[in-house]
């Protein structure tokens, strides 16, 4: 049995980042081998990664990666912006993200390897390692024949990652770094609007419906006859297209032009015909339910337990 130096503790903690006292137990159930020390924490770090599973996780990042013709969002979670903003973490929602060009879903992305292993191990032995619950919650993917897939994060937290990401596709044989300049500039104009589609007909029928009867509703309380409510309606329903619409939607960089025309300017000054084929906009923790935290009373309970 090989003696537990403080420098075979620190030794272990080096490679496994697991607090000292646990290297410390790790080394002495194993007699001090460090291989199997290491395996231990691991076994360990699964079991309380498991405990960790059941908290919501609603923060993290949002990670963008392309390859010119291809691009990738890919959101993981985390249950609190701390740890979104650790760069053990960071690094990791990194290669993930890389990862993910090379795969066409979110399950394929969980059993694709990164460093080894398939990503949801990667993952809990990142959580054994950290202490929060983590997780791949989804990927979206664009890819385009010729032409680009341009990403751009809102607020990077670091570079390529974020709370909200937007890939925009452009089909064209025109130049490539123009194209990738319009189409940040689009991205930029979705994560500042967040349109409900790239055409009015993309939109769910059931978000027109319940806009429709709304509007209805509010020009009923005017007390006019139901035949002007229905003309009141339709002159709104039209401003909702426009606004809610990406290609009808006025540029933010230019207020005079809406997206449509904005992309029609830009491939007459290329020479080459310039086809939006779709977006995606990603924002971290969208349609996660968060637990409403009590932070006076945790502070309480805890020092009432200490």
């Amino acid at each position: 049995m090989a003696a537990i130096t403080a420098k075979l503790v620190k030794e272990l903690r080096d490679k496994t980042s697991a607090g000292m006292m646990d290297c410390k137990k790790a080394l002495n159930e194993t007699g001090g081998d460090m291989e199997a020390a290491i395996d231990w924490l691991r076994t360990k770090g699964i079991a309380k990664a498991g405990k960790k599973a059941g908290r919501v996780a609603a923060e993290g990042l949002v990670a963008v990666a392309t390859d010119g013709t291809t691009g990738v969002l890919v959101e993981v979670n985390s249950e609190t912006d701390f740890v979104a903003r650790n760069e053990g973490f960071q690094e990791a929602v990194a290669k993930i993200a890389a990862t993910a060009l090379t795969v066409d879903n979110t399950d394929a992305l969980r059993d694709a390897p990164v460093d080894g292993k398939p990503v949801t191990t990667f993952l809990t032995d990142l959580v054994a390692k950290i202490g929060e619950n983590m997780s791949l919650r989804r990927m979206s993917k664009l890819s385009v024949g010729s032409g680009v897939v341009e990403g751009y994060i809102h607020n990077a937290a670091t570079a390529g990652m974020g709370r909200i990401g937007v890939l925009v596709a452009l089909e064209s044989t025109g130049d490539a770094a123009k194209l990738k300049d319009l189409a940040k500039k689009i991205a930029m104009h979705i994560a500042a609007t967040s349109p409900l589609a790239l055409n009015t007909d993309d939109l769910d029928q059931a978000v027109v419906q319940k806009e429709r009867d709304m509007l209805k509703a509010e020009a009923l309380e005017s007390g006019k006859p139901e035949a002007i409510v229905d003309k009141m309606v339709e002159g709104r329903m039209v401003k909702f297209f426009k606004e809610s619409v990406l290609m009808t939607q006025m540029f933010v960089m230019d207020p005079d032009r809406n997206i449509e025309t904005v992309i029609a300017d830009e491939a007459k000054a290329l020479g080459a015909d310039i086809t939006m084929t779709g977006y995606i906009r990603m924002g971290v923790g969208d349609g996660i339910e968060k637990k409403e935290e009590n932070f006076a009373a945790e502070v309480a309970a805890a020092v009432a337990g200490s």
